[in-house]
């Protein structure tokens, strides 16, 4: 199978799935239990979740390793089953996708602040490298650093991943507006400042995921490819802000009201769009079939 980059420069956009957290709530993820855990626990209902996405026509699956890391695993006393829950994750979807598939093994923040000196750098690098070294093992194509606020950590992660791993590595952070036309993460870094940093750590896939409904992407998209001109970029959209309703989160955007601001998206840059919290598979059918539209129009030169 090509290599995701690839497919991407040739001119390809492609698919990524939507919400884990939510599609495993929906299976009965009880607040205050361990996602991971169910790597082991659970398998099948982690397997369904994969090929349901995979049904919708998703190219790009993830891995149930969001928050993987052995500070996040600690807190539930599964630090020492970092490596075995990690493989799991990425076996999982790997069975999932079969080999038409691109297995993305995710990676989230660790928990902990190295401006507040709660972990030292080189302790960041060895988490990051240890979940990596696991979800490439487990079968994982590439990796995906994501929900990133903070810049050092992004690149300690992206280091780990690249110097530890023969996978692609792909890197979202996680953007507010501040202003008209300018977005910062909650510690202050901007979409050029995360192109300019990432580019040069070696990076091969930049984008934004979570924060933000689909409609509120398109500014930031702007800004990266603005700040480079090359890049691929990645945006993985919530189904719009959350509400609270009725003693519940709900997220308002429909399928159809996420589908419609796909050519948006791609028209300022976007190469490969998929979704965040409050997605499920509908939402990503609908995705994917703007985006196979756009594709074919783009193959008999009916796309600008």
């Amino acid at each position: 199978m090509e290599r995701i980059t690839d497919l991407v420069k040739a001119g390809h956009l492609l698919v990524a799935d939507g919400a884990w957290g939510t599609m495993l709530q929906s299976a009965g993820l009880k607040g205050g239990e361990c996602p991971e855990l169910w790597n082991a626990a659970h398998p099948d209902e982690v397997f369904a979740i994969a090929k349901s996405y995979v049904e919708a026509g998703a190219n790009l699956i993830e891995t149930n390793s969001f928050g993987g890391n052995r500070f996040k695993l600690a807190h539930y006393g599964l630090a020492d089953r970092t490596i075995e829950l990690n493989r799991a994750a990425a076996q999982i979807s790997r069975n999932a996708a079969g080999d038409d598939r691109f297995v993305l093994g995710s990676i989230g923040p660790s928990g902990k602040l190295l401006l507040m000196e709660e972990v030292t750098p080189e302790g960041l690098y060895e988490a990051f490298r240890e979940q990596a070294v696991a979800l490439e093992a487990g079968g994982a194509d590439a990796l995906v650093i994501e929900t990133m606020s903070d810049l050092e950590e992004a690149l300690l992660a992206v280091k780990a991943a690249k110097e530890n791993t023969r996978c692609e590595v792909l890197c979202t952070m996680t953007f507010e507006k501040t202003g008209e036309d300018s977005y910062h993460t909650i510690m202050g870094i901007s979409p050029a400042e995360m192109v300019a940093a990432l580019i040069q750590s070696g990076v091969d896939i930049l984008g934004t995921n979570c924060g933000n409904g689909i409609q509120e992407m398109t500014g930031i998209v702007k800004e990266i490819r603005k700040a480079d001109p090359f890049i691929p970029i990645l945006v993985q959209a919530n189904a719009g802000i959350p509400v609270y309703q009725e003693g519940k989160t709900v997220y308002p955007d429909t399928p159809e009201t996420m589908a419609s601001a796909v050519e948006a998206l791609v028209l300022a840059g976007a190469q490969i769009i998929g979704g965040c919290c409050g997605t499920n598979p509908d939402h990503i059918r609908r995705i994917a079939r703007v985006v196979e539209s756009i594709n074919k129009r783009k193959k008999v030169g009916e796309w600008t």
